[in-house]
C-alpha cells in the first residue's frame, strides 16, 4: 500500500448523472439565448422581441451614428419664434365672368408679414367650370415709402382653380394674390389662411377692393357691383 505524501488531499471524484448534466447543460443555453435576446438585442441592434430591453432600459443604449443639421440658416432659424398668436382666417372674393372687366373680374389680396413668418394657405374658385379659368399671381413686396426702392418677390404665376401650400416670407411686406376670372361664370374664391401674419385695413394696398374677411362672399365685398364693369 502507497502511503500518502502529508499535506496531500486526493481528489474526490464527482459523480454526476447524465440528467443533471442535461439541465446544466439546458440551463446554460437558456440563460445565453435570454442574454443575446432581452440584451444584445436591444442593446445593440433596437430589437426587442421579448420586451425586457424596454423594461430594463437596455434598449436605451442603442442608438444610430448622428448628424448635426445647422438649425441657423442664412434666411433664419428653422424653428422660429413669434411675438404674437397664429391666426386663421377664411376670405371670400367674388369675382365676375370675364365681361365685368378689370373691377369686377380681377382683384389683389394679400395680408401683412413679417420676414421669416410662416403663412399655410389654401385656396380653391368656387364655380368655375375648367381649370384654366382662372389665372393667378401669387406674389409680394414690401411698401416702402414714396420714392424708396421696392423689393418684389414672383412665386408662381399661371392658371388654375386651386392652391395648397407654405409661405415663409423673405421680407417685411405683403403677400398675396392677384386673381383674374377668364370664364364665361361669376365665382367665389375661397381662401383659407393659417399662420402669422395681419390682415391689410380696407383700403390700403394689398386690400384696396376692400374685402372683409370672414364673411360670405355676399357681405365680403360691399361696395362690389356685379351688374356693373
Amino acid at each position: 500500500m502507497s502511503e500518502q505524501q502529508p499535506g496531500h488531499i486526493a481528489p474526490v471524484p464527482l459523480k454526476v448523472s447524465g440528467r443533471t448534466l442535461a439541465l446544466i447543460t439546458g440551463g446554460g443555453l437558456v440563460a445565453g439565448v435570454l442574454i443575446v435576446v432581452g440584451a444584445i438585442m436591444p442593446a445593440e441592434y433596437n430589437v426587442d422581441p421579448l420586451g425586457l430591453g424596454k423594461l430594463s432600459g437596455i434598449a436605451r443604449l442603442w442608438a444610430p451614428d448622428e448628424i448635426e443639421v445647422d438649425t441657423d440658416t442664412a434666411s433664419g432659424p428653422l424653428a422660429p419664434e413669434y411675438d404674437t398668436a397664429p391666426r386663421t382666417d377664411v376670405i371670400e372674393i367674388p369675382l365676375t365672368d370675364f365681361l365685368g372687366g378689370a373691377k369686377g373680374s380681377e382683384l389683389e389680396y394679400k395680408v401683412a408679414m413679417k420676414q421669416g413668418a410662416t403663412l399655410i394657405y389654401e385656396w380653391e374658385a368656387v364655380g368655375a367650370a375648367k381649370a384654366d379659368d382662372i389665372g393667378f399671381d401669387f406674389h409680394g413686396h414690401t411698401t416702402p415709402e414714396p420714392g424708396k426702392e421696392m423689393t418684389v418677390a414672383s412665386y408662381k404665376a399661371t392658371r388654375g382653380i386651386a392652391q395648397k401650400g407654405a409661405l415663409t416670407a423673405p421680407f417685411d411686406g405683403i403677400q398675396g394674390w392677384q386673381f383674374s376670372n377668364f370664364g364665361d361664370a361669376p365665382v367665389v374664391i375661397r381662401v383659407k389662411l393659417t399662420g402669422f401674419y395681419e390682415l391689410v385695413p380696407s383700403g390700403q394696398e394689398g386690400n384696396l377692393a376692400g374685402i372683409v374677411a370672414n364673411v360670405p362672399a355676399a357681405q365680403a365685398r360691399p361696395d362690389f357691383q356685379p351688374n356693373q364693369p
